[in-house]
């Protein structure tokens, strides 16, 4: 997800100064979509303002903490807007689990192993699970569906990791990994796409 793109949203719903900008993203964990440093978060609203998407609206100084600068979305930062999200809705990219490569042969290590790490991986995913849907029903009252149904997807996609995880696991714990010629235990309830 582009920072400008996030940077531009933010600044439609009201106007901020790029620290105000950071506490928003990691209210909204959006740390977990988007590598949040202040580094290129500065870089990123310096070059929105420098091209004109973005202008200073005031500067509130303080003696004792550094000038806080508020920006406003312009006209032309409207227009990047809806091309970067039209951008990178079109994207259709291809994802590449860390597990993949390493379950296709996971069947010649030692299983024992395999199933402790599994444990440890599902204790994690759990934790993602339930942190995701605390941040979706916390928002639900504050933001726009747009974002909820972000935050809902987000839930899902970790609920969906954790239910492979514990059937993978059952597998391992089971020592049924080398087997050939059955069908995985699966959700009946579900449909096969066509």
């Amino acid at each position: 997800m582009s920072m400008k793109l996030v940077i531009l949203g933010l600044l439609l719903e009201r106007n901020m100064h790029p620290y105000e900008i950071k506490l928003v993203m990691k209210e909204r964990a959006m740390d977990q979509l988007i590598k949040l440093q202040m580094g290129s978060l500065y870089y990123a609203v310096d070059k929105l303002a420098e091209e004109g998407h973005i202008e200073a609206l005031e500067t509130i100084s303080s003696s004792d903490r550094p000038d806080k600068t508020i920006y406003r979305i312009t006209e032309r930062g409207k227009a990047l807007f809806e091309q970067l999200i039209l951008q990178q809705l079109k994207k259709i990219d291809q994802i590449f689990h860390p597990l993949y490569v390493a379950l296709a042969y996971s069947l010649y290590i030692d299983q024992s192993k395999l199933e402790k790490l599994l444990e440890e991986r599902i204790r994690h995913s759990e934790h993602q699970v339930n942190f995701a849907y605390q941040v979706y029903e916390e928002h639900i009252s504050v933001v726009p569906r747009s974002v909820l149904h972000l935050m809902y997807g987000r839930y899902e996609h970790h609920l969906t990791e954790l239910n492979w995880l514990r059937r993978l696991h059952a597998d391992v714990a089971a020592r049924r990994l080398n087997e050939k010629g059955q069908l995985l235990e699966l959700d009946t309830n579900r449909e096969p796409l066509q």
